[in-house]
């Protein structure tokens, strides 16, 4: 068959993804692609069908809505075709999958799993611009340096180990759901090592969840990125949360005031939890409490680009009374510890981990850090939005 154009090239792959998935019978995309230990495990946590973060009440509905919010995504789109268009046609079939392949899910922060897409570490120079500036047209300006950083970090960590297989700056891989030259929704991932994105995009919606940003080290204080350093605000403003509660709210919100191990809950192929609300809620703070508890929610919501963190806000401040957090550890400034804030519509998860590289620890550390973001009640990746765009525009997967 002759391409008049690499566009139609790229929409015919796209077309004939979804055909093979549809012919198969959702058999091929259950497929796994990755490997090492403990594959089993994750691979059964993927063949369940999605549900999202839910309480034992099950999900809670109607708290999603496609609707216009006059924040153009024309610029995501642009770049990302800017992105396919420098890529090899043999990079770009490893790159896109239909917009709605189980391949959002396979995710992971350990370092040892095969990733897909493309991977900075084989990009040339006007690859790698046009990888970041899609980064840069999604993300804020704190976000992206975020991400650069934690990709800095990771090479300094490949430094200590004197491990350059494993981790390492360039590490990071790229995949492309769904086709941006189109009007139909469509996202992209990023993924790797202490970093991962996805980024779903309907119309001029964005829904920028699962978010895994973390690093270990957190500050790079020799090598080839010395002073480097991330996630201290993230940890400083949940410390002056639990800092501003009485003692008799701190009694409320603190699960336990030891904490022996790690406590996230939500990272990698933990699409489906049933987790209930814990600690004190939102309207039982004070005015100057909830105002933290908001500067703590913007300084992850703020890693997208502004006008569509301001959205986002939005939609959290809706459910603030009903946002509850949660805190594991001591509250000292220089406590381990684990917080939670959870919504209707958002989950956020800050653990201080037990060290694993250069040297496996007993303890938690300050020096070891993940952080997730999610959208609970079946929002992440932009699913429940896809479910809504499908009942109105029929799909064959349906």
């Amino acid at each position: 068959m002759f391409f008049q154009s690499r566009r139609q090239l790229l929409s015919v792959l796209i077309a004939s993804a979804t055909t093979v998935l549809v012919a198969s019978a959702w058999v091929v995309s259950q497929q796994p692609r990755r490997r090492g230990p403990g594959r089993g495990a994750d691979q059964t946590l993927l063949n369940a069908p999605y549900v999202g973060i839910v309480t034992s009440t099950g999900v809670e509905r109607d708290l999603f809505h496609i609707k216009p919010t006059g924040v153009s995504t024309e610029k995501v789109r642009d770049a990302a075709n800017a992105f396919l268009d420098v890529l090899t046609d043999e990079q770009v079939q490893r790159t896109m999958y239909p917009v709605d392949d189980l391949e959002w899910r396979k995710w992971d922060n350990r370092h040892f799993y095969q990733r897909q897409g493309v991977g900075f570490d084989e990009m040339n120079e006007d690859q790698r611009e046009a990888a970041f500036g899609l980064l840069a047209s999604s993300l804020s300006a704190k976000g992206l340096k975020k991400t650069k950083d934690i990709m800095r970090l990771n090479g300094t960590l490949a430094e200590l180990c004197n491990n350059f297989e494993e981790y390492g700056q360039w590490l990071y891989w790229i995949t492309i759901m769904g086709d941006p030259a189109g009007d139909g929704p469509w996202g992209w991932q990023l993924d790797g090592h202490h970093v991962i994105v996805n980024y779903f995009v309907l119309g001029d919606q964005v829904v920028m969840s699962p978010v895994f940003m973390g690093s270990e080290p957190v500050h790079a204080v020799d090598g080839e990125f010395k002073g480097t350093i991330v996630m201290q605000d993230e940890q400083d403003l949940g410390l002056r949360v639990i800092q501003s509660l009485t003692d008799e709210q701190q009694a409320i919100a603190i699960l336990m005031r030891d904490k022996p191990g790690n406590n996230n809950l939500t990272e990698a192929y933990k699409d489906n939890v049933t987790l209930d609300y814990a600690g004190i809620r939102g309207s039982a703070l004070e005015p100057n409490q909830r105002q933290l508890l908001l500067d703590l929610i913007r300084e992850y919501v703020g890693n997208m680009r502004d006008k569509h963190a301001q959205i986002r806000m939005q939609e959290v401040e809706q459910h603030l009374d009903r946002t509850y957090f949660c805190w594991i550890g001591g509250t000292q400034s220089d406590s381990v510890y684990y917080y939670r804030v959870h919504s209707p519509v958002i989950l956020i998860e800050f653990d201080h981990q037990r060290r694993v590289a250069p040297f496996r620890g007993r303890l938690p550390t300050r020096d070891h850090i993940h952080t997730v973001v999610r959208t609970p009640n079946g929002n992440d990746y932009g699913k429940d939005l896809l479910r809504q765009h499908y009942e109105s525009h029929p799909h064959p997967h349906q």
